[in-house]
């Protein structure tokens, strides 16, 4: 089990760091994507920080299970509020499945976690 979660866990921080850094290089297909569901220029370094600190939690939480479980549930919240952001624009459904895909990973992160 343990196995399973440092990779899962490590999959998750990764993602959210590569998703930060095409934030804070303000990539065009980036940012066109969250400008078109409604992120204003000036929250998308602050989205960024976010993933960077959920990222950087469940890094340090190796050591401490309340924070990884933490890091975790606020990574399917962050990541539950990038889908409805998309479905609340009518986007494409191909921009779905990125934050899909990371919000269930992090669903599979706070199980793992809560059965270390």
């Amino acid at each position: 089990m343990k196995i399973a979660l440092d990779i899962v866990a490590g999959l998750l921080a990764l993602a959210a760091l590569a998703s930060a850094v095409g934030k804070l290089k303000k990539t065009p297909d980036v940012v066109k994507t969250l400008t078109s569901v409604g992120v204003t220029p000036q929250q998308i370094p602050l989205l960024a920080g976010v993933e960077i600190l959920g990222a950087l939690g469940l890094a340090v939480g190796i050591w401490s299970k309340p924070l990884a479980v933490a890091a975790s549930i606020g990574f399917v919240a962050y990541f539950l509020g990038a889908v409805a952001s998309h479905v609340r624009a009518k986007g494409k459904f191909s921009e779905l499945i990125a934050p899909g895909a990371l919000m269930l990973l992090a669903v599979a992160t706070v199980i793992l976690e809560l059965h270390r």
